[in-house]
């Protein structure tokens, strides 16, 4: 089922040169543009409860506090959730004391740098990479630099560390491909000596900016500020009156090799979100699907009792019927984590049940997935899933027919022998009756 529905194109990267937006780079969400036309054609008036059950760095929240509604969400990344918060407060931000204490931070890591101060603070213990994360020289500014935000007060201590963690990846040995790897495996050079302070105080400079920027923009200002809880949506939907949500808008992870959790590892680290593997671990198993190398190793996995569809069967089939040699490698494993990800998507519907009001509408964007080379069009299963727990489906769109991606796993298709398979985005339209 498809609708003519239009919408922009929801790829986040549109939001890298708008303000509070580009405060975080971000490679899971969606684009502002499309969150601005979700809630002009979806959301009546002003104050409705608009909620993303997965909430990343808090795009859909702050397109819904700047028009004047109440935006809830839920983030198991304890570091986006941190940075959704402090986008959603940043109207209250005394920016002209921000750039004071921006300037008193360059004169403080100037005069460490000039005297050869020794930093008090120390890496991570628990961090680990292949290989050094930053360079003797760069490492040290940054120490030197959590000596400084150890000294500073709220909110003042939050933004410099939101500064720091958003820019870290920029100054360090590793770099986006899109995923998290070192520059040499991607053929770039390490950075041996960085201006730290500088690169910080800038993006500190453009934050204070944005927050002037969204205290004159938010409308109805005296309005609370947006909600959001660093909790697994699943677990704690129950939060969440029955029936109160006036509108969902939301993009759960995809189902392909891409793990958010894990490319965020040291910013979760460096502010001390995460202190040992076991932690990180948690918040990889929390993750839509749990992470697919540890659901290919579980025994053989069975289909939630309500999913029945044929073509959802036999897909899974197909797929456990490809390269069964490999074992967990092969089709077997890659089975086992798409079956695993079908359950959460019933449990993300039960979850969508509860909060929508009657006639409310739920819009879910997600991208299908080749595996093995077997197509997997998520966004149908997901609208099978969701009419089977009374949910209709009003439409399924398609703002990007075509997008490239990493969910092209130990298949042909990226070797370009099968030129039928294509990877898209979709939104599944679903209401409550």
């Amino acid at each position: 089922m498809n609708s003519n529905l239009s919408f922009r194109d929801p790829a986040f990267s549109s939001n890298r040169d708008t303000p509070i937006h580009r405060w975080v780079p971000w490679i899971a969400g969606f684009s502002k543009h499309f969150i601005e036309d979700v809630i002009g054609t979806y959301a009546n008036g002003y104050e409705e409860t608009i909620l993303d059950p997965f909430a990343g760095v808090g795009t859909a929240l702050i397109e819904s506090d700047l028009a004047g509604h109440n935006a809830v969400g839920f983030e198991i990344n304890p570091y986006a959730a941190f940075a959704a918060q402090l986008k959603l407060s940043a109207h209250r931000i005394p920016t002209e004391s921000v750039r004071a204490v921006t300037r008193e931070f360059q004169t403080y890591m100037a005069t460490a740098e000039k005297n050869g101060a020794l930093p008090e603070s120390t890496p991570p213990a628990g961090f680990r990479t292949r290989g050094p994360f930053f360079s003797l020289q760069v490492e040290k500014k940054v120490l030197l630099m959590l000596d400084f935000i150890s000294k500073c007060q709220a909110p003042f201590v939050d933004m410099l560390r939101l500064a720091f963690a958003s820019t870290m990846v920029e100054y360090s040995n590793y770099s986006y491909e899109p995923s998290l790897g070192r520059r040499t495996a991607a053929g770039r050079s390490n950075v041996d000596d960085h201006e730290v302070a500088t690169h910080v105080a800038s993006k500190l400079d453009q934050m204070a900016d944005d927050a002037d920027w969204y205290r004159q923009g938010r409308k109805r200002s005296g309005r609370s500020d947006g909600k959001i809880y660093v909790e697994s949506f699943f677990d704690a939907y129950k939060r969440i009156v029955p029936g109160s949500v006036d509108l969902i808008v939301t993009s759960p992870p995809y189902a392909n090799n891409y793990h958010y959790v894990r490319n965020t590892r040291p910013h979760l680290y460096w502010l001390g979100f995460c202190r040992s593997p076991d932690e990180s671990r948690q918040l990889e198993d929390q993750n839509f699907g749990t992470y697919w190398q540890r659901a290919r190793r579980r025994e053989s996995i069975s289909l939630h009792p309500s999913i029945t569809d044929p073509e959802i069967c036999s897909t899974l089939d197909d797929i456990r019927g490809q390269n069964v040699d490999r074992g967990i490698y092969g089709g077997p494993g890659w089975a086992n984590y798409i079956t695993t990800y079908l359950n959460d998507c019933v449990r993300f519907v039960v979850g969508m049940d509860w909060c929508l009001r009657s006639g409310a509408t739920a819009l879910v964007v997600i991208g299908n997935s080749i595996v093995q080379g077997i197509p997997v069009p998520t966004d149908q299963f997901l609208a099978k899933i969701a009419h089977r727990h009374g949910l209709t489906v009003a439409g399924i769109h398609t703002p990007r027919p075509t997008r490239v991606g990493n969910s092209i796993t130990k298949s042909n298709i990226r070797f370009g022998n099968n030129k039928s398979a294509r990877l898209y985005e979709s939104v599944v339209e679903l209401r409550k009756p």
